[in-house]
């Protein structure tokens, strides 16, 4: 080992002094070694100078050169220093401290001095400063701790408006059998139809809320989307209670509807049955049937149609839902011809359908079976019981743009089904692409009649004229009519950009049971037919294929309470 004699310390230095002829050759390790001793220890060593320092000495300590002494400075005091991390949004800022090489540790005046020159002032964490300083003091010299010591609070985003309905709808009832006395459960007996009576409350609303703003570490404030509002609807035969602008009363006796934003309270026309001693039926309210519709018979309805026994080769429409209690039957008449129409603006709802056309904007619900029947949904068709027991999906050609349940798909003798779903992306997709459009045009305007605003000339140069004060009112009536429209498509660009990031995740068919061969299944523009079988899955479109998750958790009927409304 090289004699401790060698190194000197000045007032912030170490200082090497050999004789290369005497003390090399020498290595690091020996160099370090005198480095590691308690009045060294705590220094900073300079490697490239240190590296030097052995090379050159090796080189002449076989020389005459080499009995010259060399001298090189190869550890200085060193004091603490900080490292300040800013996140790229302004949201978060870290602390780094390298504790000191026998120089002087940072205190708590040079930290905040360092975060007042990067602006940062807000969601300061005085505990993990005081942390950090104090981990400083345990560091070996040269050793680092860090720690989050700035937090902004991001905005609050106000909630939405929502509608929650009070009363159940005709449609519900079909999930509703009635209880034997001996605990069975009788499918017939649906329980009393659904009918309200004055004053009764049939759907409330739950105000959008204003959020709350936030900030970043720099101070400056982070504005908060309020919640997009929804206006309550009073259709006929309701009100806004005079006592509760926020509740919707019936004003006559009726059958509840649900409508666009609200609901109304149907006339009800009740027939037994509709046959040729009827005659075709157009009624402008809603129809209740107790008995069954007949082949050959139409009905339409300017509300919902009801009907408590079976529809037979007969054709129905209705501008809101369709409730069949036990079953829809039909005949095939051609290739893509069926005896029996179903046609609905809102929801269609049985027990069971067989060789039927079946069409509704809304949702459509078969408990029981859905056989060799072509079936439209701009919505989600589920055919299962309200336990998940029950619900068999077979033939015919299926389209539910927003997702497929069923506990049962196919047959055991391979019927061929065709099962469609999720194909409107490429729309959504071009209405997304218009909305945006829309919101820059809407900031462009925003600015131009900004930028004309503040050229106006003072005000006391026209605050007496009458025709610039009606053309200032203008311009800012203006300016907030294109804000507010701003602000809602905004809204509305966010939702549907949501709906089209996550297509494919939330439009998809769940299998609660088991699917034979022969299905196809087409999902967006890929298809796949089933060539054995599968148990419970989740089948969805994933990166262009079609996929069989098994472990995913297949969505059962939800227990149907009166849902609320958005």
């Amino acid at each position: 080992m090289l004699d401790p004699k060698c190194l000197a310390l000045n007032d912030d230095k170490a200082q090497l002094s050999l004789i290369p002829a005497i003390h090399g050759p020498v290595t690091q390790d020996d160099i370090m070694s005198l480095l590691a001793l308690p009045e060294f220890y705590s220094l900073f060593p300079l490697e490239p100078v240190i590296n030097l320092t052995i090379a050159k000495i090796n080189s002449l300590c076989h020389s005459a050169d080499g009995q010259l002494p060399l001298r090189a400075t190869i550890a200085e005091r060193r004091d603490a220093s900080l490292t300040l991390t800013i996140s790229p949004d302004n949201m978060k800022a870290s602390l780094s401290l390298t504790a000191p090489c026998g120089g002087k540790p940072i205190d708590l005046q040079q930290i905040l001095v360092h975060l007042k020159k990067h602006n940062i002032s807000m969601g300061l964490s005085k505990l993990n400063i005081q942390s950090l300083l104090q981990q400083q003091r345990t560091l070996k010299p040269g050793e680092s701790c860090q720690s989050d010591i700035a937090q902004g609070k991001s905005p609050s985003h106000g909630v939405n408006a929502r509608l929650e309905r009070k009363v159940f709808l005709a449609r519900e009832r079909l999930l509703q059998p009635q209880l034997r006395e001996d605990g069975s459960v009788d499918m017939r007996n649906l329980g009393a139809l659904i009918v309200v009576k004055p004053k009764d409350v049939l759907m409330v609303k739950h105000p959008a809320t204003q959020g709350s703003p936030g900030y970043n570490i720099k101070g400056e404030v982070l504005t908060q989307k309020p919640g997009k509002d929804i206006t309550l609807q009073a259709g006929s035969g309701t009100m806004l209670d005079p006592l509760n602008p926020h509740q919707l009363i019936a004003t006559v006796a009726g059958q509840p509807v649900e409508i666009r934003g609200g609901m109304k309270v149907d006339d009800v026309l009740q027939l037994k049955d509709v046959d040729i001693s009827t005659g075709h039926i157009n009624f402008k309210g809603s129809i209740l049937i107790s008995g069954d519709v007949h082949e050959g018979m139409i009905v339409k309805s300017g509300g919902d149609i009801t009907v408590m026994g079976f529809v037979d080769s007969a054709a129905l429409e209705a501008l809101g839902d369709i409730t069949v209690s036990q079953g829809i039957i039909g005949r095939l008449l051609n290739a893509n011809d069926y005896s029996t129409r179903i046609q609905a603006q809102g929801q269609i709802s049985a027990q069971f359908v067989q060789y039927s056309q079946l069409e509704a904007k809304g949702n459509i619900l078969v408990t029981k079976q859905l056989l060799h029947s072509h079936v439209f949904s701009a919505g989600t068709l589920t055919v299962s019981d309200a336990r998940a027991q029950r619900g068999d999906l077979v033939g015919g050609c299926i389209h539910a743009e927003k997702g497929i349940t069923a506990v049962v798909i196919g047959a055991t003798a391979g019927t061929k089904t065709e099962i469609k779903c999720a194909r409107t992306l490429g729309e959504l997709k071009q209405q997304l692409k218009q909305l945006d459009d829309s919101v820059k045009a809407l900031v462009v305007a925003s600015l131009d009649i900004e930028a004309r605003i503040n050229k106006l000339p003072p005000k006391a140069q026209w605050e007496n004229d009458p025709v610039m004060i009606e053309q200032i009112k203008m311009m800012i009536d203006e300016k907030r009519r294109i804000l507010a429209e701003r602000a809602t498509e905004e809204q509305e660009f966010d939702t549907l950009k949501q709906e089209v990031d996550t297509y494919y995740e939330q439009y998809c068919i769940n299998v609660l049971k088991h699917v034979f061969l022969n299905v196809e299944f087409q999902i967006g523009q890929v298809s796949h037919r089933t060539t054995r079988e599968h148990g419970t899955c989740t089948i969805a479109h994933v990166n262009q294929e079609i996929l069989f998750d098994y472990n995913a958790k297949p969505k059962a009927l939800a227990n149907q309470q009166p849902p609320s409304a958005a």
